[in-house]
């Protein structure tokens, strides 16, 4: 004859349905309760997550269009862009993985985009056409225009003879 187990593994129903006073049932278990408070903690984590890198991404993309820092005491490279144009971005992709061996108090990038008013506007003030990149000292004088595609390696080059010839002149 076999013994009946107790004990071992706990049954998998639900809990019992919180009973009210006045005899009916609620419907809601505590199971339910924690399991809505724990989705709910998840989706504001989330939630919370996305807003944080999409307000970083808002900043980081108004402090690259932001042409007034232009002339602040650090030397500057101001791509005039067109973001339809392939050899904009292939241009601007190239200028970032040069400036990636750059200090923030070294050397700093701008965009002035010419499908606004102001980029259109410092373009035609200096003018530069689309892939095109504007190398300025610290005060804000215009040293170098570079037109067309260059590597990465060729920007980066001329890129720290710019840095050395600005910080001589300070």
């Amino acid at each position: 004859m076999r013994k009946k187990k107790t004990g071992g593994k706990r049954s998998a129903r639900r809990a019992a349905p919180i009973e009210r006073q006045d005899g009916g049932s609620a419907g809601v278990s505590r199971r339910d309760i924690l399991a809505s408070a724990q989705t709910w903690a998840i989706a504001a984590a989330v939630l919370g997550g996305a807003s944080w890198f999409a307000v970083d991404e808002v900043c980081a993309s108004v402090r690259d269009h932001d042409l007034s820092r232009i002339g602040q005491g650090v030397a500057m490279v101001v791509q005039i862009h067109d973001p339809q144009c392939p050899q904009c971005i292939a241009l601007q992709n190239e200028a970032l993985n040069a400036l990636s061996a750059f200090d923030d108090d070294e050397l700093q990038y701008v965009i002035a985009n010419i499908r606004s008013s102001a980029g259109q506007a410092f373009a035609r003030s200096h003018g530069a056409g689309h892939v095109t990149l504007i190398l300025f000292d610290g005060e804000g004088n215009r040293r170098d225009v570079l037109v067309g595609q260059n590597s990465a390696e060729a920007l980066e080059r001329i890129f720290r003879r710019h840095v050395r010839q600005s910080q001589s002149r300070s």
